[in-house]
């Protein structure tokens, strides 16, 4: 496993890392959550990826349990948690940044997650009703109370990124450390674009999420949606909507020939295209069996196949 600095704090990650979105509490209970979580931790990965909202705090309590019996040193390990919508009904618990909130939300996803702190805490989405001031300054009392290390954002734009930031450096404040966005052969614009001066000015690290497209990179949807995928699940109907999409399908199935030259597998090919970029410090892969984790994992020997001639191949298909 390769690991890299999260931008420019010292934090080192998996290049590639584990996630919980969807599986767990779905698909997903303790104990083969907890199989998924070693055969990542066996291959390297040590970056575990959470949210309060996942499974209505469920999936926070499925992976504190998996911790908790799989006894790994405290300090061999990454996990993260995000807060925006909260659990709740409350004006001051639901799709909200304010102070009150926070500092509740950060106790009850520790005492879910059966852990002293968290290694990263992330704003979930922007809260337009909330000053930037007061959210910044929330994040960093948890950070100094020593229930986070460091923190970042999730899909905020960039203007409101370097916001916090410059807010943050006037302060003598924690500032954001990363950016949790979506970034896939059919979803680049913010990662190569919008977020290109980020990288250099602020030192920016990004975590990203869906490198599969939902699973529709992978090709398991070219015929359909399976039983037992997640885009199956009662209440993810939109993901159903999402993945049969045929255009999209057509370049999937365009780039199979690619993934054969190469001796891989469409998802590895698609989580290889990610970690091309210099500027992704780990992508976060999903998987609802141990088989399906040791298959990601070996996307890391597909990266240096991606010839200049490879990559422009594949930009051609998928700009299409």
């Amino acid at each position: 496993m390769n690991y890299r600095r999260l931008g420019r704090s010292g934090l080192k990650v998996s290049e590639l890392s584990f996630g919980s979105w969807v599986t767990y509490g779905n698909q997903l209970g303790e104990s083969a959550a907890r199989e998924c979580m070693a055969a990542a931790f066996d291959a390297g990965v040590n970056f575990f990826d959470n949210a309060e909202v996942y499974a209505k705090g469920n999936a926070e309590s499925i992976m504190g349990e998996a911790l908790k019996r799989l006894g790994w040193r405290r300090s061999s390990y990454i996990v993260s948690t995000k807060f925006f919508w909260g659990l709740n009904d409350g004006p001051n618990e639901r799709n909200t940044l304010n102070r009150k909130y926070l500092l509740q939300a950060i106790d009850g996803s520790l005492e879910r997650l059966q852990l002293d702190y968290v290694d990263l805490v992330y704003c979930h989405r922007p809260d337009p009703d909330t000053p930037i001031e007061e959210t910044v300054a929330a994040l960093h009392s948890i950070i100094e109370a020593g229930k986070a290390t460091y923190w970042g954002t999730s899909e905020w734009d960039a203007a409101d990124i370097m916001a916090a930031w410059q807010i943050a450096e006037r302060h003598q404040l924690h500032k954001p450390v990363t950016e949790q966005p979506q970034y896939n052969l059919f979803h680049r614009d913010r990662v190569e674009h919008e977020y290109a001066r980020l990288y250099e000015d602020l030192g920016l690290g990004t975590t990203t999420w869906s490198p599969l497209a939902s699973g529709l990179l992978s090709g398991k949807y070219n015929d359909g949606v399976p039983a037992d995928s997640r885009a199956a699940i009662k209440g993810y109907e939109w993901l159903g909507e999402r993945v049969q999409d045929s255009s999209k399908l057509a370049k999937v199935r365009a780039l199979a020939p690619i993934a054969r030259e190469l001796s891989c597998t469409l998802a590895q090919l698609a989580l290889a295209w990610c970690l091309k970029n210099p500027h992704v410090s780990t992508v976060i892969t999903g998987a609802s069996r141990p088989s399906q984790v040791k298959e990601n994992m070996q996307a890391q020997q597909v990266v240096p196949k991606l010839s200049p001639d490879v990559m422009a191949r594949i930009d051609a298909i998928v700009s299409a």
